[in-house]
């Protein structure tokens, strides 16, 4: 027992970026995704997740190699050796998109926190969870930040417990699992177009690379580093399962509304606090209540990661001072474009920009930019003039060329079918 303990604990004490990362793609927009894909088409895009977790795993292992080689965050390397014009664009796609995420973010955790306590509005509720975050992103240094959101990475778990509270039909889960089901309809593709840009998010290309960067400098004060084979083989542990956690994750949404939202005959959810409610009446208190707490819980581990990517982003690309690690005084900047998007990101609900709305616009914006940065991340990493000895293998070439093919085919899809809306 004291052996497997043991395991366990230097287990956990590996994990960090990786599982962050993994655990807040899994945000309460991803979530509201997650619902409707199940809600509307049952378990048939079970299957994805098998796909999506060997993509994102490869993509964000390039991206952690990056930042460890490198001692750069992805902004920082593409200001190093990569013209500016390139680099200002994925800033000015960037910004609106992570903005109008956090917004959504806030909306839905508001949304949900008014049905646990119906007294109090949703709209107190986001300025409260707003306020809260500034406050410990401020004042909490990174080493109680990257723990916080460690731990916070637990919350989710409440995710892969919901759908044994109901009864399941597990052949029909298995077989939705391993038999892929495409249906060559329009919403169909939509689904399958919107499960790729959740799960394969640009601001999470940023947040690994330089998480890596902050967790070697937090170590580096108490010993000399040295990049070795123990360090890329831990690093490659954590990306691994923080991707596959994340992938459980979303599996097991799909798998909850697919059984109880669509066996309930409702087919359609467009909101985090509609999924919520649907699940009530259907499931029963436990599973509704657990499904609420996982929405708040997944909003305050991503927002922090989706505000503090992009005030990495920015400061990286203008070498002003940086770091969840530096005090306010020494990185004021970086704290107040942070400020900034949390307020901007509040405040698109008063602005009649509705949570829904800031969902299809930064979707389509991080649709644009994905297939453009995972080509300069696989370019990168197999650069040995910028990567020495730690260039690509043939698995990551394959897996990144695929999510390169993929991701391309989901923007011109997206492309086409915003065209055809009009």
């Amino acid at each position: 027992m004291k052996n497997s303990s043991n395991i366990f604990s230097r287990f956990w004490k590996i994990l960090g970026p990786g599982l962050v990362t993994g655990a807040s793609d899994d945000d309460p927009s991803g979530i509201a995704t997650y619902s409707q894909a199940g809600a509307a088409y049952g378990l048939s895009t079970l299957w994805t997740a098998l796909i999506t977790f060997p993509l994102m795993a490869s993509i964000q292992e390039m991206c952690a190699r990056i930042g460890l080689v490198t001692s750069h965050g992805l902004a920082g390397t593409l200001k190093t050796y990569y013209s500016k014009p390139v680099l200002y664009l994925m800033l000015v796609f960037s910004f609106p998109a992570i903005v109008m995420n956090i917004g959504a973010d806030i909306a839905g955790m508001g949304a949900v926190a008014n049905l646990i306590l119906p007294s109090v509005k949703p709209s107190y509720f986001s300025v409260a969870f707003t306020l809260l975050l500034l406050v410990l992103i401020i004042y909490l240094p990174y080493q109680k930040i990257a723990q916080v959101l460690k731990y916070l990475c637990l919350v989710l778990l409440v995710y892969i417990i919901v759908p044994f509270l109901y009864k399941q039909n597990w052949a029909a889960v298995l077989k939705a699992t391993f038999i892929p089901t495409i249906k060559f309809d329009e919403n169909f593709i939509s689904i399958l177009v919107a499960i790729l840009g959740t799960t394969i998010s640009p601001y999470l290309f940023f947040w690994q690379a330089t998480m890596e960067v902050e967790g070697r400098k937090e170590n580096g004060k108490k010993k000399q580093l040295v990049l070795n084979k123990k360090v890329i083989h831990e690093m490659r542990q954590d990306v691994d399962f923080g991707m596959l956690f994340s992938n459980l994750v979303m599996f097991f949404v799909i798998l909850t509304a697919g059984s109880v939202l669509f066996n309930g005959n409702i087919h359609q959810i467009d909101t985090v606090e509609q999924a919520a409610q649907a699940l009530k009446p259907l499931a029963g208190n436990a599973a509704y209540l657990l499904f609420a707490v996982g929405i708040i819980g997944t909003g305050l581990l991503a927002i922090p990661v989706l505000s503090g990517s992009l005030s990495y982003i920015v400061t990286e690309s203008f070498g002003w001072k940086e770091g969840l690690d530096k005090k306010f005084y020494n990185a004021k900047a970086f704290y107040v474009i942070i400020a900034i998007s949390l307020i901007l990101g509040l405040s698109l609900n008063y602005v009649g920009i509705s949570p829904i709305k800031a969902l299809i616009y930064s979707a389509v914006l991080y649709g644009l930019t994905a297939p453009v940065l995972i080509a300069i991340i696989l370019h990168i990493s197999n650069n040995k003039k910028i990567m020495g000895k730690n260039t690509n293998g043939k698995t990551s070439n394959i897996l990144g060329f695929l999510s390169l093919i993929l991701m391309t085919v989901a923007a011109v899809v997206l492309i086409f079918m915003l065209l055809k809306g009009k």
